[in-house]
């Protein structure tokens, strides 16, 4: 069984073509799993629309208290034996779901991470053809305590996983940076597929940007990460 998590906050724009690209990608036995924190506008009934249509939909209410713990409480709540993360407003490629499964099996790996086209807000033109390669994107620890390569719309990994990432630190900046490297640490099973298989929209909403912190903030980030690391990490 699959499970793919959305979180979600005013997302009405985006959120119809997301919804629509996971449930081509996902079995009748999967399951669609959105936590809404309290989102302002419409979100709330859009997504209660799908799931009154689709029964793999299941809508919960997040934590109201910001990105990463609306991240954890989903999944807690995913029931598959393997977990997809998604963005509210990304569209993915018909095939992803078959392909990163494929990875599961023939490399039997525990975390894959693929690339991503990146595209204007309409999905029209694309401005990246791969975000790995703006990004050097890669496994490792160290790499990526450094350098976060890891996206977490590009990120699917097997249920026991949880296991090594929860709970998530509340004062860690990026929970997909959180979960790569701890996953690094534990597994050494972690893959790269070099192809990219969503659409990732850029717009002026966007949680996650391309700018950088200050010097002072970024090596503050880094040092709370590392010891969080260091401190959960058995």
């Amino acid at each position: 069984m699959i499970s793919v998590l959305v979180v979600t906050y005013n997302g009405e724009t985006y959120i119809r073509e997301q919804i629509d690209s996971i449930l081509k990608n996902i079995g009748l036995g999967d399951e669609l799993v959105v936590s809404d924190d309290g989102s302002l506008d419409t979100t709330r009934e859009i997504l209660k629309s799908y799931q009154e249509q689709d029964a793999r939909i299941r809508v919960m209410e997040g934590p109201g208290e910001g990105v990463i713990a609306n991240v954890e409480a989903g999944l807690r709540a995913c029931r598959g034996d393997y977990i997809f993360l998604a963005d509210q407003d990304d569209v993915w490629m018909p095939d992803k779901v078959e392909k990163v499964m494929e990875v599961f099996r023939r490399k039997k790996a525990m975390v894959v991470v693929h690339d991503a086209r990146v595209t204007d807000a309409a999905c029209k033109e694309t401005l990246m053809q791969s975000f790995f390669v703006y990004r050097h994107s890669g496994r490792g620890a160290i790499k990526n305590i450094i350098k976060n390569t890891y996206m977490g719309c590009c990120m699917a990994f097997r249920k026991e996983v949880l296991d090594a990432v929860l709970p998530i630190p509340k004062d860690v900046t990026m929970h997909d940076q959180w979960i790569g490297v701890k996953c690094d640490l534990k597994y050494h099973r972690t893959v790269f597929l070099k192809e990219p298989l969503i659409l990732y929209r850029r717009h002026e909403k966007n949680v996650s940007d391309f700018s950088h912190n200050s010097v002072g903030v970024m090596i503050k980030n880094r040092l709370i990460f590392l010891k969080r690391i260091l401190s959960y990490h058995g």
